[in-house]
């Protein structure tokens, strides 16, 4: 018995000697119920001071919540250079293009997504050099509300996060439509269980947290970029003559006859306005770079290289692509305005160009590309809209609730009324289909004009209080490459982009044939995001009588992540310049 019990004894392990500590885990059931929790590091932020009149908003209490959020600081340079490449890529370039190319032509195509392209070029830049400094969570609603108007950054924070909830159901939505690519005779059911698993599925990766959505959106960017670098590819070999069709218009060479006939534009200068809003709803996300500073390991190392990437996505994934395009399918192409919506797959001019030249086998993978892009738009509808939710609850412009973060540095109450909105989707599986995608792409499309603008204007603001309180810019650890003067181009073009639109909206193209009834509901699918930006900052301004921030109140201290961050700079600058000329070179550009 005693050699038993001794036996016994030795294989026990040691206990931990005084002053040691041994972690325990509990079993999966229980850990995974328990990361739901709250987070017992995240504090519910208090209530600003409140005046006698209860209507006071105060800025500094909002700016110190925003800095100390409790999210999880998990993404690497890796996943911000993919999320900032091809996080975004989705059925605005694949397909939104089609009708913009129908409706004004090839040469408005490519203007008006270059134009587009130069002002987020400078607003990235813009958003960049604040992020960098400042990584804190709602980031461009957050600045708004610090360096422009409280009230402001509530309309921001909610014109934003409305555009990301109701652009996870249109997303699914165009899943489920491009699936009927496959499969004319889709019945209404079917497409209800597409609309189910495409949900289950954004929702899961969503459920992973922040590291979750890093890897899902790198494995996602990666096939878009491939697959658009290949369609460039064969866009030029086809372009050459090289394409396998022999008794279609356009075999043989092809080079820029269909920029004489039918023509390089449509509809006029008209036409080239009407593409605006289709641009700017294809290059909306890519902002989401900045909003996800927060949740970064090291922002001060991996923002400005994303930010840098952006260009180059511009350029070679928008620009070159969609050039290919329109030398390789007219706009009077009867399958361009054959689609249901704006959604459909079948009017995808990718897919058109690779049909017309003969290619059998290829057009379904484009398509597969395309629903890999849907899912990829609708996994960060849930990060945009439930990191702006629950920025908005830390600022205390949304439900207390929202804030709720849990053990694994997840918003879980704001992914979970995300994902709740999503079940709008399974309008896929009524007769609305088209209407539903219509109103929701209305609600949605504008309104990354709105948050552009915002962020170039607190840029500008910014820099003005910055040197107002006497800091010179080589304090700053990155500084936009356009600068100030890039802002203001960005903040103006934005401007115009917003009164073109209001043109196209009153009075579209063809609006002589339109009833009243028509034209009514034209103008608001057009513009509606303007009249539900004023219904928030109107009331909140009113009632909260919050001020104008001027530059030399601005709080430019809150939230920056290194204390000695002017050594580290000193440090960083003085190993740069033993850098070789290319090396310096290739890191001016990426």
């Amino acid at each position: 018995m005693d050699e038993k019990g001794q036996s016994s004894d030795a294989s026990s392990p040691t206990p931990p000697m005084y002053g040691e500590y041994e972690v325990t885990r509990g079993s999966l059931p229980k850990r995974f119920i328990d990361s739901f929790k709250r987070d017992p590091n995240a504090h519910a932020t208090p209530k600003g001071a409140v005046g006698a009149d209860g209507k006071v908003f105060d800025v500094e209490s909002a700016a110190q919540n925003t800095a100390d959020s409790p999210l999880a600081r998990k993404l690497k340079g890796r996943h911000l250079q993919m999320i900032a490449i091809g996080g975004s890529i989705g059925t605005g370039l694949f397909v939104g293009s089609g009708k913009a190319l129908s409706t004004g032509g090839p040469a408005s195509l490519v203007i008006a997504f270059g134009l587009i392209g130069i002002m987020l070029y400078c607003t990235v830049h813009a958003l960049g050099e604040l992020a960098v400094l400042f990584p804190v969570a709602g980031s461009f609603s957050a600045y708004s509300t610090r360096f422009l108007d409280p009230a402001w950054g509530f309309a921001m924070g909610w014109n934003y996060a409305l555009q990301w909830l109701v652009v996870l159901p249109l997303e699914i939505v165009a899943a489920s439509i491009t699936i009927d690519y496959w499969n004319t005779e889709v019945t209404k059911p079917l497409n209800a269980l597409w609309v189910a698993i495409f949900l289950l599925v954004i929702c899961s990766i969503n459920l992973f947290g922040v590291k979750g959505y890093g890897e899902a959106e790198f494995v996602f960017a990666i096939v878009k970029v491939v697959a658009i670098v290949g369609f460039i590819i064969l866009g030029i070999v086809i372009n050459c003559g090289g394409g396998p069709a022999t008794n279609y218009p356009k075999s043989g060479y092809i080079g820029g006859s269909l920029w004489q006939k039918p023509g390089a534009f449509n509809n006029g200068f008209k036409g080239l306005c009407s593409v605006f809003v289709t641009a700017a709803f294809s290059f909306s996300g890519t902002e989401l770079v900045g909003l996800a500073a927060a949740e970064t390991a090291n922002p001060r190392k991996s923002l400005p290289t994303a930010v840098k990437q952006v260009f180059w996505r511009i350029s070679l994934f928008y620009i070159v692509s969609l050039t290919i395009v329109g030398l390789l399918v007219p706009y009077d192409n009867d399958k361009l305005l054959s689609g249901v919506s704006g959604s459909d797959a079948k009017a995808s001019p990718f897919v058109i160009a690779i049909q017309d030249a003969g290619i059998a086998g290829l057009p379904s993978v484009m398509n597969v590309v395309i629903l890999i892009a849907v899912l990829s738009v609708g996994n960060s509808s849930i990060y945009g809209s439930s990191r702006t939710l629950a920025a908005l609850a830390e600022q205390n412009q949304a439900p207390k609730f929202l804030a709720y973060i849990d053990r694994k540095g997840r918003p879980i109450v704001s992914i979970a009324i995300a994902s709740f909105v999503g079940l709008l989707a399974f309008l896929a599986a009524s007769s609305k289909q088209t209407e539903a995608f219509n109103w929701m792409l209305a609600l949605s499309g504008l309104s990354s004009i709105f948050t552009w603008g915002s962020i170039n204007l607190a840029h500008i603001r910014f820099r003005a209080g910055w040197k107002k309180q006497g800091h010179t810019l080589d304090e700053l650890a990155f500084t936009s490459q356009p600068g100030i003067i890039g802002s203001w181009c960005g903040f103006i073009f934005n401007c115009l982009v917003l009164i073109a639109q209001f043109w196209t909206g009153f009075a579209p193209v063809g609006y002589k044939k339109d009833t009243p009834g028509e034209l009514v509901k034209s103008f608001f699918q057009a513009y509606l995001a303007f009249p539900v930006v004023l219904a928030f900052y109107i009331p909140y301004k009113l009632y909260f009588k919050t001020p104008f921030i001027r530059s030399m109140n601005m709080d430019l201290h809150t939230g920056i992540r290194e204390l000695n961050l002017a050594e580290l700079l000193a440090e960083e600058r003085a190993e740069k310049a033993s850098w070789p000329a290319w090396k310096r070179f290739y890191k001016v550009i990426c």
